[in-house]
């Protein structure tokens, strides 16, 4: 048996699994039916424990604490999985990973349900990019699992648009060699664009194939208060120690109104100067473990509208009640210009 160390990367989908660094080499979702075999994997130490049961359906959608939970097609399964197991794999008996364990309906005699491995996959995509994991802007999203690696889709002005990548290339080679996977793939980039160095791609578009060159960039060398400012008419800035301590709040988390543009969104959706903005679309614009600052995750969202589009952004208002001060949450809704 090999032992592999994998890094924790994130939650998936909000259930109580979480993403590892070391993914199944069947993750490229097979094709399952219903009433098929599956075996649930879960580790009893100092052992493997194996059981065996029947996917009774692939379209499930359970409560957990009378809440519905936000993950479409649960697979359903009378394989035994038991507390505690959440993470485990669900296999089919071509030894092809279909799904990841995540709950046990105690009500319901057995029933065990887990996220389909394509649902994990998509996750996947988004958590361990070059912008999460290290605030490099490349701007593609590659569909992990699959060979070759395939481009699902592409961020206008990044680096991969900029290098004429596009929806649907196949990804052959990365520096002359045809990359291990995914997660090999991305560190490649990441360590080139440290670097400062080109990455050297090789793509399959239809008939063709062509080599292009593509170079990471900082996220917050594009993603800046520039076009923030430029969108909204706000001037952001990260907050200092010094001015938490003076609103009495423990954390620089948020992005810091320092000036409001004359007639601008801004200014007519009521921002004013000391304001802090904390959410952009639902977006927080911190997370545990970012590198790039505040306004990154606010300039990305705004990015992404258009002229006349409107954005909601989650607030706090400082206001001095005597020798307090004290802040006050509240939701605002601008338009994009």
């Amino acid at each position: 048996m090999k032992t592999f160390w994998a890094l924790v990367l994130g939650l998936v989908l909000g259930a109580q699994s979480a993403l590892t660094a070391t993914p199944p080499a069947g993750s490229t979702a097979p094709d399952i039916r219903r009433d098929a075999t599956v075996e649930a994997i879960e580790r009893v130490m100092p052992s493997v424990a194996v059981s065996k049961g029947i996917l009774s359906s692939k379209s499930r959608r359970p409560p957990l604490e009378n809440e519905p939970l936000e993950v479409e097609d649960w697979l359903q399964t009378d394989a035994a999985i038991n507390p505690g197991n959440s993470g485990g794999p669900l296999a089919n008996l071509r030894g092809e990973l279909i799904g990841v364990n995540v709950a046990v309906f105690r009500e319901g005699q057995g029933i065990g349900f887990a996220i389909p491995i394509r649902r994990v996959s998509a996750a996947l995509a988004e958590i361990y990019s070059p912008e999460i994991l290290h605030s490099y802007w490349f701007g593609a999203r590659v569909k992990p699992g699959a060979s070759p690696l395939t481009i699902v889709s592409v961020q206008p002005d990044s680096p991969a648009a900029k290098a004429d990548l596009r929806k649907g290339d196949q990804i052959l080679q990365l520096n002359g060699a045809p990359p291990k996977g995914f997660i090999d793939f991305t560190r490649q980039l990441v360590e080139d664009g440290a670097k400062n160095y080109s990455s050297r791609l090789l793509i399959q578009r239809a008939n063709e194939r062509r080599t292009v060159n593509v170079q990471l960039v900082p996220e917050k060398t594009f993603f800046n208060p520039q076009l923030i400012q430029r969108k909204t008419g706000l001037a952001v800035d990260e907050i200092t120690a010094e001015e938490a301590h003076a609103l009495g709040i423990n954390d620089t988390r948020g992005a810091v109104v320092t000036s409001v543009e004359r007639d601008s969104p801004a200014a007519k959706a009521g921002f004013q100067r000391g304001m802090i903005i904390t959410a952009a679309d639902g977006q927080t614009t911190y997370f545990e473990g970012q590198e790039a600052p505040v306004y990154v995750p606010l300039a990305r969202v705004l990015h992404a509208k258009k002229k006349g589009d409107r954005v909601q952004l989650d607030i706090m208002v400082p206001r001095r009640s005597g020798p307090y001060m004290t802040l006050q949450q509240a939701k605002v809704a601008l338009t994009v210009r």
